[in-house]
């Protein structure tokens, strides 16, 4: 078992209220999504409030929603959001958000057990907007392996031999 799980933080601007009838169908379909996301390999935890969901926490501003969970591997994370029902929620994101014209999800590796907050989440997406994709905050088109993992990558990939002589 790896000593660090992924995190994920997702934002989006709705184009309406969460109540309101254009976010219906979206709103409709969240139970399902979440469930898939939770019986989905590698799923370890996601953030939710009493209803089940995240949509009450505005801590983005009350015109955004936030999704922060996290995983066992970048792989699962990826294979849930790419290769699972949830694909079909994504090809619908015009229906309900607007575009946004800076980065809006960010990945970051913590240590085993722990619960990232939304501040922290915000700080990572903060860092990935400045900075671009480094291992602290990255995407997933820019990954960076868990510290774990670049521990054990050897350093001496030439068998002790020195290429000068």
């Amino acid at each position: 078992m790896s000593k660090y799980q992924i995190a994920q933080l997702n934002i989006a601007t709705l184009m309406a209220p969460i109540d309101s009838p254009q976010l219906s169908d979206f709103v409709a379909n969240l139970d399902r999504i979440n469930a898939l996301a939770e019986d989905s390999p590698g799923f370890v935890w996601r953030l939710q409030t009493d209803e089940g969901d995240a949509t009450g926490i505005d801590y983005f501003g009350s015109d955004k929603i936030v999704n922060l969970s996290l995983w066992d591997s970048v792989e699962a994370l990826h294979n849930y959001v790419y290769r699972s029902a949830h694909v079909e929620i994504m090809r619908r994101k015009k229906e309900w958000f607007l575009k946004m014209g800076e980065a809006y999800m960010v990945l970051w590796w913590v240590p085993a057990g722990h619960i990232p907050s939304v501040d922290e989440a915000a700080q990572k997406l903060n860092i990935l907007r400045e900075h671009g994709p480094t291992a602290e905050a990255f995407t997933f088109k820019k990954a960076f392996p868990a510290p774990s993992e670049l521990a054990s990558v050897p350093t001496d990939t030439l068998d002790g031999e020195c290429p000068a002589t």
